[in-house]
């Protein structure tokens, strides 16, 4: 394992010291660790592509967990502007009880989507469906939804793309506006499998639905709530537990303004000047050292390409 991580060249890839490396590896396990992920294999079977390319701006993206966790918590913020989409997660998901087990769950989710062999990632993507088939209900101003009504999941999907690309162009390495074309493309087969059909494929389409949907979005305190929650609640392991709140207010600052001011957050939720270098430092850093288990790099290996192809 130690010989492929090393067999392509090295410019911009930070070598940890073994016994690092290690911990590092084993957090990265603990944290995409649950009942469900405990099968999950991205190694095998040997050869097999996954829905995207291994030479795709997603990949790319999904391997830094800076982008992972400001973008995630960014995107959440977005769907909980919708009225339907907040009741079906508050009322139906495990997030308030169990939020580690509901992030674990859901990060999983996202690699399997995006690394995982199609043959684990379809089947897996059909169980989700089904789960949602079952997730019905009225808000509180009495308009009835179903998680698997195409409107809500286009702006579920729409929502983390758009989040998770914005995260990795400010924080990580800037994107082209070709490559966040490409993003969005690249999630266009995953996305209707997940019964999302019509989701935008470029950033005018991207922001074309933003615009048409500044009369369904509204404030709640579920917004609050839910920041509450990610900047409280110990997800990084106990060294880095301080950058987590950090992270948080810059997922916050992804937020588009119009959209942050009709939510009632303000720049007190937002990033500190002094933090904004803070963050781009931390994602720098993250997007040069590879971690040995994480998706990403056993999915290199299992389409036989070098641990550093994402690296270099």
């Amino acid at each position: 394992m130690l010989e492929a991580l090393y067999c392509a060249p090295m410019r911009s890839v930070i070598r940890l010291p073994a016994a690092l490396q290690c911990r590092l590896d084993a957090t990265i396990s603990t944290l995409l660790t649950s009942q469900q992920s405990r099968t999950v294999d991205f190694g095998r079977p040997l050869r097999e592509e996954a829905l995207v390319g291994p030479d795709s701006v997603s990949w790319r993206i999904f391997k830094n967990p800076i982008a992972l966790f400001v973008g995630g918590v960014a995107a959440v913020v977005l769907e909980l502007a919708e009225p339907s989409v907040r009741a079906g997660v508050w009322e139906h998901s495990s997030f308030r009880k169990d939020p580690i087990g509901r992030l674990r769950r859901t990060g999983l989710a996202a690699m399997v989507t995006v690394y995982g062999a199609r043959s684990v990632a379809e089947p897996m993507i059909a169980g989700v469906v089904r789960r949602h088939a079952a997730v019905d209900g009225e808000t509180p101003a009495g308009i009835r939804y179903a998680a698997n009504d195409p409107r809500l999941l286009e702006w579920v999907h729409a929502t983390a793309a758009f989040s998770f690309a914005e995260a990795y162009s400010r924080y990580v390495a800037a994107l082209s506006p070709c490559e966040f074309d490409g993003f969005y493309r690249e999630g266009t087969p995953a996305a209707r499998l997940y019964g999302a059909v019509d989701t935008p494929q470029s950033v005018g389409a991207m922001q074309d639905l933003f615009d048409s949907m500044r009369s369904r979005l509204n404030p709640s305190p579920i917004v609050f709530q839910f920041l509450e929650i990610m900047r409280e609640t110990a997800t990084f392991p106990r060294p880095f537990l301080w950058l987590q709140p950090i992270l948080v207010r810059a997922a916050v600052d992804l937020v588009p303004g119009w959209i942050r001011q009709l939510l009632g957050l303000t720049e007190s939720q937002g990033l500190r000047p002094r933090e904004r270098w803070l963050v781009k430092w931390a994602g720098d850093v993250s997007n040069r050292i590879i971690p040995l288990e994480s998706p990403a790099t056993q999915s290199c290996l299992r389409l036989g390409l070098p641990a550093t192809h994402l690296y270099t």
